[in-house]
């Protein structure tokens, strides 16, 4: 069992942007329901969910792609309202930031999956006997893989959650053998445009660590989490090799518009074509496409080579 994480300084900083088991089944795409219900071994305890449950309500962006990805997608009936991929997605006015039990309740799930126990949520479901499934945002790669397996067994779906994690893993280490060491190249990954980070001890800092490179927010580490705000004179005088733009759809950022900040047009990275411009929601959601993620670092580390 995992240890309840909360959101903490990530949904403070984040809250514009967006808000892995066991058992049997079928060959991917032909899933069979298991004989029984199953238990999960989730943040809140062991939970039991029936064989295959067929009403699901996600309230997190993540673990709704995961779901769709490992062909459960038809086995959910509503999702929250950040939950905008896929497409086909039943996306509804749910709030994962401020979750309402009576709202979740009215779509009749037989299985709700959450990110974060906000406003008591959990509870609330719990002691109407809704079984509820509390996968925390990862901390480390083997836990992104390890929720994915949960939402598999939970659903019926182990074979495919079991493809997905492999796959997944195949990808990442691929990219990973392609590309130099980034060792000495130093970086900058941007949440927002008043230049909070990200340090290497967070998820997203661990996942640039494959490749060797260098975090310049990590000497703010003790003072915030893990989540700071930069300085521009600070950010200017650390010139960063690489600048990593997850504010995107957020903020409108891109190479253009941070070449016009004061002092930027001079940095190394805007100067050697060094900026990167990330999908917002595949930087923020650790789930099904985390490697499309991992590929743009790779991409970039091979591009400053």
């Amino acid at each position: 069992m995992r240890p309840v994480r909360s959101l903490g300084a990530v949904v403070a900083v984040l809250a514009v942007v967006f808000t892995g088991g066991c058992g049997g089944a079928g060959e991917s795409g032909d899933a069979k329901p298991d004989a029984g219900a199953v238990t999960v071994q989730a943040a809140n305890g062991a939970v039991t969910v029936p064989a295959r449950p067929e009403r699901i309500v996600s309230l997190s962006p993540t673990h709704t792609e995961t779901l769709f990805a490992i062909g459960a997608g038809p086995q959910v009936v509503a999702v929250d309202d950040y939950s905008n991929h896929p497409a086909e997605a039943p996306r509804t006015k749910l709030s994962g930031f401020k979750p309402n039990a009576e709202a979740v309740i009215k779509y009749k799930p037989d299985l709700v999956v959450l990110s974060d126990d906000l406003n008591g949520i959990v509870g609330s479901l719990e002691k109407v006997k809704i079984p509820v499934l509390l996968e925390p945002s990862a901390t480390r790669l083997d836990e992104a893989y390890d929720e994915i397996n949960d939402l598999g067994k939970a659903t019926g779906r182990t074979a495919e959650a079991e493809k997905l994690v492999a796959d997944m893993r195949s990808s990442i280490q691929r990219t990973v053998a392609a590309s130099p060491k980034g060792k000495g190249l130093s970086y900058y990954h941007e949440l927002d445009d008043q230049l909070h980070s990200v340090t290497s001890s967070t998820f997203v800092g661990q996942v640039y660590g494959l490749f060797g490179l260098e975090n310049i927010a990590d000497e703010a580490e003790k003072a915030t989490g893990g989540y700071p705000q930069l300085s521009r004179e600070y950010l200017l005088k650390q010139d960063p090799d690489l600048v990593f733009l997850a504010d995107t759809k957020c903020c409108g950022q891109n190479a253009a518009t941070i070449a016009k900040r004061p002092g930027w047009s001079d940095l190394g990275a805007v100067k050697n074509d060094g900026v990167v411009e990330l999908d917002d929601d595949i930087a923020s959601r650790w789930g099904p496409r985390l490697p499309e993620f991992v590929k743009a670092m790779g991409d970039a580390v091979q591009n400053v080579q």
